[in-house]
Order: C-alpha cells, then structure tokens, then sequence
C-alpha cells in the first residue's frame, strides 16, 4: 500500500470512533474538520463555476440604450446554455439549443469594445436579411416591423459620420447591387438597404436616440452572442434621492421578477 493510501485509511479510520473508544485528540479532529470545510468549499465554488459558465449568469445594465425594456440599474438573469455556452480558456462551445431569432434580447461580448464588456441588444436582422431604416421607421425585406419595445425618439435626425471609431464606411460594403454607392448619405435614423451577411446578425438597441448599436458598428458576428436574458432578479435607481440603504428605498420593486421579451 502506498503511503498516500495509508494516510488516507487511518484518516477515515480515526474519523470513525467506535463505542467506548476514547475521542481522538484535538488537534486531529481539528484538522478533519478542516479538510472537510476545504471540501466542501471547494465543491461549492466548482458547482458555482460550472453554473455561471455554462447555464445562467448574472448582468447589470449600465446605460441607457434598451430604455424602456431595460433600465439603468436592472440586474437580469441571462441564459448561457441556449445558444451554446462558450468552453473556458478555448474558442470552442458547446452545441446550442437553437440559433438567435428575431426580436431576441441577447447578450454578446463585442471586439469593439476597450476593455472588453457584455453588452445587451435586441436581433433585428439574420444572416441574409436586408434591413432598412427610413425615417426612424424599421424595414425588413422590404416589411414594415411593428417594434412596440421601442421608445419613441425625442432628437432630430443626425447624418453619419462616413469614416473613424462608428462611422459608416462599412455600409458600402453591404448596400445590395442597384444602389448608387457615391450617392449614399446614411442618417442615423435613415439608412440601408443594408444585407447582413452569414454567420452575422444585425443587433440594435430599443432606445434608437442613445444606442451605439449595428447601425455604427456593423453586423455582430455570431461567435461573440453569449447568452439570452430571462428575467430582472433585482432593480433600483442609482438616480434616486431615497435616503439609506438606498438598496430597499430605491428598488424598484414592480420590475423585480419581470420575465424579459
């Protein structure tokens, strides 16, 4: 028997004290109470590892730009398993229960981003769709989308800038064959028809006046989409002037619970 194999048999061995046998020093039931304790504490921190990467994970919202669906101060439970949880430290995945659809809220981890951060968007075109927005009104495949999540716009209309960080360079390359590329003049509320291309999904947010979002940013690939938001397990207003615990006084305690569409 190998002498790691030994210590762990008189270890079980000293663990069970038969009747009328005298309790084992204190110095060794301490140190099985603490291997225990390291035991269970490290099952407990692996389970909660396997969860968080692989089924559900916890968000906050940070911004403004899916007002009124999502608030500032909202913590939503997200999904990690429907559209493939990502392996750790690989580039790989697990397979997904379905693709995103569309009218989905979605997380996805954007390149674009300095440092690197999840973000949350609602998919407004597939791969192969031709999207376009004209006067703030959104079309796709040349129909009309009826987008009651979204909240109405209360700024005038902008021109894009063509080059640098959220330009609209990248438009030129997915306007469809026909369209008079010299004479395209993208607006932020007005622009396309723009084709989304394969493995890619066109993602904006519901707050169309506050939202860095495909319009600026092109096309989200595929591989970045992490997970789906289910439902808001907390909210407050980090605005509010409710005095402490600001936690209790300024939740907003009608969206806790709030199934997420």
């Amino acid at each position: 028997m190998s002498s790691s194999a030994a210590r762990r048999e008189n270890l079980g061995r000293s663990s069970r004290r038969k009747p009328g046998e005298p309790p084992a020093p204190r110095a060794e039931r301490a140190r099985n109470e603490t291997l225990e304790w390291i035991k269970s504490f490290g099952s407990a921190i692996l389970l909660f590892l396997v969860i968080r990467t692989f089924l559900v994970q916890a968000f906050s919202i940070p911004s403004s730009s899916m007002e009124n669906t999502l608030l500032v101060g909202d913590y939503l439970m997200a999904n990690n398993a429907i559209f493939g949880a990502h392996i750790p430290f690989t580039n790989s995945r697990l397979p997904a229960f379905r693709e995103p659809r569309h009218g989905d809220i979605v997380v996805f981890r954007p390149a674009y981003n300095d440092p690197v951060i999840d973000v949350v968007k609602r998919v407004i075109g597939a791969p192969g769709d031709t999207v376009q927005m004209i006067d703030r009104v959104m079309y796709r495949n040349g129909k009309r989308l009826e987008e009651p999540y979204v909240k109405p716009s209360t700024l005038p209309d902008a021109p894009m800038e063509y080059a640098g960080w959220g330009g609209s360079a990248w438009h030129r390359d997915r306007l469809p064959a026909g369209v008079d590329r010299a004479r395209y003049r993208p607006t932020r509320d007005s622009w396309g028809p723009l084709i989304v291309p394969a493995d890619h999904f066109f993602l904006m947010g519901d707050n169309r006046d506050e939202s860095l979002d495909s319009r600026f940013m092109g096309p989200i690939p595929r591989d970045v989409i992490r997970g789906k938001p289910m439902f808001l397990y907390f909210s407050y207003d980090p605005h509010s002037s409710q005095p402490f615990p600001r936690a209790l006084t300024a939740a907003r305690w009608g969206r806790i619970g709030s199934i997420l569409r």
